[in-house]
């Protein structure tokens, strides 16, 4: 699940990094690489009808019940987990998630990933998808096969909005934080990377192909991955 910091804002143009400078892209899957209209069908649509159906309700009342209820846990770990909605929720997520179609990489981003291994770049997803989500979109989409290692920050017990997941990250994978770029399309995280010491940090605005423009203030942001160069 992702949090939804959707806004309409003109933003300046960001500057492009420095490729001879970096070895290790860090990338973020939901909304990255991969189209955010599939999580946010999901979490508004499919969740709604399915606790609706499961409780005797109408999928408009439901949303408006489960809204706070997901505003509540942002930026947790818990937000992030299928077996805490699973068991809140009464509801068999993960079965949910694999009856939903619609998993889809952002246009030219397998392409791109493609480009940046040929530059002799490592490609590391650093996700806060739940290991369970990780693995059906990566059956629908092949995502490990474009890049050189895959983290999910419950395999470490903080989210990437923490200072703990990049201290336990940095064991698992030695990057060197100044010869690295990171991409997220949340703000928070973005941020949190920043303080952890990553050189190049940069937002992603139009996570969701169906979405609106994601504002990341003064931050360097670009629309599509493939902006970067």
């Amino acid at each position: 699940m992702k949090s939804a910091e959707n806004a309409h804002a003109a933003a300046p143009a960001a500057p492009l990094p420095e490729w001879s400078a970096i070895d290790t892209v860090l990338l973020d899957m939901d909304g990255t690489l991969l189209d955010l209209a599939y999580d946010t069908r999901f979490w508004r649509q499919v969740i709604p009808q399915a606790y609706a159906a499961a409780n005797g309700t109408t999928a408009a009342a439901a949303e408006a019940l489960l809204r706070p209820l997901f505003r509540q846990h942002e930026g947790t770990l818990d937000w992030y987990c299928v077996e805490f909605w699973s068991a809140r929720l009464g509801l068999d997520v993960v079965a949910l998630k694999q009856a939903s179609d619609g998993v889809a990489w952002l246009p030219g981003v397998e392409e791109y990933l493609g480009q940046l291994r040929r530059r002799g770049k490592r490609l590391v997803l650093l996700t806060n998808a739940h290991p369970q989500t990780l693995a059906i979109k990566d059956q629908r989409a092949g995502v490990s096969r474009h890049l050189d290692a895959l983290y999910s920050s419950h395999t470490f017990g903080a989210p990437k909005e923490t200072s703990a997941f990049w201290e336990a990250v940095r064991k698992a994978e030695p990057f060197d934080p100044q010869r690295s770029l990171f991409v997220d399309d949340s703000p928070a995280v973005a941020r949190a990377a920043r303080l952890a010491g990553i050189r190049w940090v940069y937002g992603l605005r139009r996570p969701d192909s169906q979405g609106t423009i994601r504002d990341h203030g003064p931050h360097p942001a670009v629309d599509v991955l493939q902006d970067l160069g």
